[in-house]
């Protein structure tokens, strides 16, 4: 079987093999190179082509948004992951905007960094929860949480993962083999999700996260 080959773009090396531990432990996926700026890795795509880059922002030389600039531009079906710090929603509609295919943190947990990038690979966009979580607090003191956003707010990040990969379609054991949790535990979130938002089946929980931009 294939592996899934990755290249990681960060300039602090400690981050880049933490990463790269944390991402070759699935046993599916090799970390192909490390570069350590936008540069580095623009020379590195002239002769591999990588399954996902995973990328931070803040680099020397060039930056990840130069970096992602020049990726749409040169290579538009790269699927492109950013792995940063920052929690700005600007920047992350930026880079967004620019090409990228997912946003991650970089405190995320083994099994994010690998559901994100097998996310990916199968066509869809992956933005951590705790981004999500993240936005939601970030409204202002003066603004009136909606009744929305207070069911929101009280989703945990295992439940947001859930209620994305329901809105995607997948079974209860996908579920599962994907989050690396057993088909009970996924089928308890589930109907945890549907007393939260107050739904009483799939179809409405998949409308939910259309709705709440849960999904694209």
């Amino acid at each position: 079987m294939k592996k899934i080959e990755v290249i990681i773009a960060d300039d602090h090396q400690m981050v880049a093999e933490g990463m790269k531990s944390l991402i070759e432990f699935d046993g599916e996926i090799i970390v192909k190179y490390i570069a350590p700026h936008g540069r580095e890795l623009l020379r590195l795509l002239n002769f591999t082509t990588p399954d996902v880059v995973l990328m931070d922002i803040d680099m020397p030389v060039m930056n990840g948004f130069e970096a992602m600039q020049q990726i749409h531009k040169d290579y538009p079906d790269l699927k492109v992951i950013i792995v940063s710090m920052h929690e700005e929603k600007g920047l992350v509609k930026k880079m967004t905007d620019a090409g990228a295919k997912g946003f991650l943190f970089k405190n995320s947990d083994k099994d994010e960094l690998i559901w994100a990038i097998k996310s990916v690979l199968e066509g869809r966009n992956y933005f951590t929860s705790k981004l999500t979580m993240n936005l939601i607090n970030e409204k202002s003191p003066h603004h009136k949480m909606s009744p929305s956003d207070n069911k929101i707010a009280s989703l945990t990040e295992r439940e947001i993962e859930i209620l994305k990969c329901i809105a995607d379609g997948l079974s209860n054991k996908e579920i599962g083999e994907q989050l690396f949790i057993s088909h009970r535990t996924v089928d308890t979130h589930r109907t945890n999700l549907m007393k939260k938002l107050e739904v009483s089946n799939i179809a409405g929980l998949i409308r939910y996260a259309l709705k709440n931009g849960f999904v694209n």
